[in-house]
């Protein structure tokens, strides 16, 4: 259901509010790359800053723009698991394929409150859920064991593997089967991951570079082992170049250097310092997205 090249798509903002027409217009310029699912309301789009009216906004433009098109798989997650309920409700109503939930951050949950956090969840849906593991922002890492007890509840389709470990996700692909679909949280490692079994990405890369993560992931469905490869290596420099402060600073700031979007952020963020800046620009004229 989840897989291929999906985007970790910013929220634009403007005077401090949504922007419809900009967050519209990054939805067009998706689909028309080969992305193949819109993933509003993640790390990427500022979840953690939006506000719950701000947050149903942003996934009912984006089901409206997607039109059936292409998938949406709203994030709805939160430290607190009736806070993701609530959100994975309104994101059920406003007719989202499917719910991304991170695991809890701040609280650092032990295994068994991972599993308690999920499984309540699940019950509480009938959308599809896609678990997000990314140890770098929440402190805590749901090991394969969890993973795979999670994988047998019915609506628990697949998991957002940001852990960094290509061994811990082969655990869990070896133990969750291949109808569970891993997906690859991190840019750099989506060849990688779709080597061993992944299922796509959800990508910060696609934000600017639709078509060429697309095509990697094509490639990989393909078998088509040198053009997989030599994409990844294509997109090395601009993986590393997104990251070079917190997502999503830099891939907004690309956003607004290509003219698609303000570069607008929600405080604690801030602009790239000046050095970055430059930078990004030169990473940028490399890959023939600015002049």
């Amino acid at each position: 259901m989840f897989e291929g090249s999906m985007v970790a798509i910013v929220t634009p903002f403007k005077n401090g509010k949504v922007d419809e027409k900009a967050l519209r217009g990054l939805i067009e310029f998706q689909i028309a790359g080969g992305t193949q699912g819109i993933v509003p309301c993640g790390t990427t789009g500022e979840s953690a800053t939006l506000s719950h009216a701000e947050h149903d906004e942003v996934v009912g433009i984006t089901v409206d723009a997607c039109k059936g098109r292409v998938k949406v798989l709203a994030g709805t997650g939160s430290n607190s698991t009736w806070e993701a309920v609530e959100l994975t409700h309104n994101a059920e109503k406003l007719g989202a394929d499917g719910a991304l939930l991170i695991t809890p951050y701040y609280n650092k949950p032990s295994q068994e409150g991972l599993y308690g956090h999920f499984a309540t969840l699940a019950g509480e849906t009938d959308l599809p859920i896609i678990l997000y593991n990314v140890p770098g922002r929440t402190s805590v890492n749901m090991l394969p064991p969890t993973v795979q007890r999670l994988a047998k509840i019915d609506n628990i389709v697949g998991i957002k593997e940001a852990s960094g470990s290509l061994q811990q996700i082969s655990e869990v692909i070896a133990l969750c089967g291949k109808d569970f679909a891993v997906i690859s949280g991190d840019d750099p490692l989506l060849w990688p991951i779709l080597a061993i079994g992944g299922k796509g990405v959800i990508s910060v890369t696609a934000n600017v570079l639709p078509d060429k993560v697309s095509q990697l992931c094509r490639a990989a469905y393909d078998s088509d082992v040198d053009r997989a490869r030599a994409l990844h290596y294509e997109l090395m420099e601009i993986n590393d170049a997104l990251f070079i402060e917190t997502n999503p600073v830099p891939a907004k700031t690309a956003l607004a250097l290509m003219g698609k979007i303000d570069a607008e952020l929600r405080s604690p963020l801030a602009p790239l310092i000046p050095e970055n800046l430059e930078k990004l620009k030169g990473v940028l004229r490399k890959y023939s997205l600015i002049s």
